[in-house]
């Protein structure tokens, strides 16, 4: 069942944990998400949005539910979920998935056999997802792009973001406990949600 609304209206760090166990679909690709990072507007020099709107920001003003699709390193793309009340900019990056369908393209895509290598890490999964920035704020309402609802019931492990100098002492990063489908797995991480 593709998830609505409603879903991502909550506040951002709590989607960032609901969408740990869901599943990114895109054609026939899907995987379960297993690592995200929270962008909060307010507090959070990491978030791009921290210094107001911009032409490159923009989608992240809203509405919440469409894709932030960015470029970094000039190389690789980074898909993020628009979240929170619009006009706040706020956002949470998808940063890894556990490859469930569609696992031939994504291994052609990311020229690797291991599975494990395939998204565990957000440059990883938009490459092996095929998702560029010509999706950008497009809807996952009603885009080809969606998150589905699962019974997944993880456990979550939260630490400090991942590839940050501003902001990156704020404890935003949550990921699947145990899970080996993340960008990095830091077993001193003993908080749980």
């Amino acid at each position: 069942m593709v998830l609505g609304k409603r879903f991502y209206k909550q506040p951002t760090i709590e989607l960032a944990k609901a969408l740990l166990g869901k599943y990114l679909v895109f054609g026939k690709l899907k995987g379960i998400i297993t690592e995200t990072e929270a962008y909060l507007y307010k507090n959070d020099p990491g978030c791009h949005a921290s210094k107001g709107l911009t032409k490159r920001n923009a989608p992240m003003f809203g509405p919440a539910g469409n894709i932030y699709v960015y470029l970094i390193y000039g190389m690789y793309h980074c898909l993020n979920i628009v979240s929170g009340k619009d006009g706040e900019g706020e956002a949470v990056l998808i940063r890894a998935l556990e490859p469930v369908d569609g696992i031939s393209l994504m291994q052609k895509r990311r020229k690797t056999k291991i599975t494990e290598n395939l998204c565990n890490g957000p440059g990883k999964l938009t490459q092996a997802f095929g998702i560029a920035k010509k999706h950008n704020n497009l809807s996952l309402l009603d885009g080809p792009i969606n998150i589905h609802n699962s019974k997944i019931k993880p456990e979550i492990i939260t630490t400090p973001r991942i590839g940050l100098t501003a902001g990156k002492e704020l404890e935003l990063r949550f990921y699947i406990k145990g899970n080996k489908f993340v960008s990095r797995y830091n077993s001193l991480s003993i908080n749980r949600i």
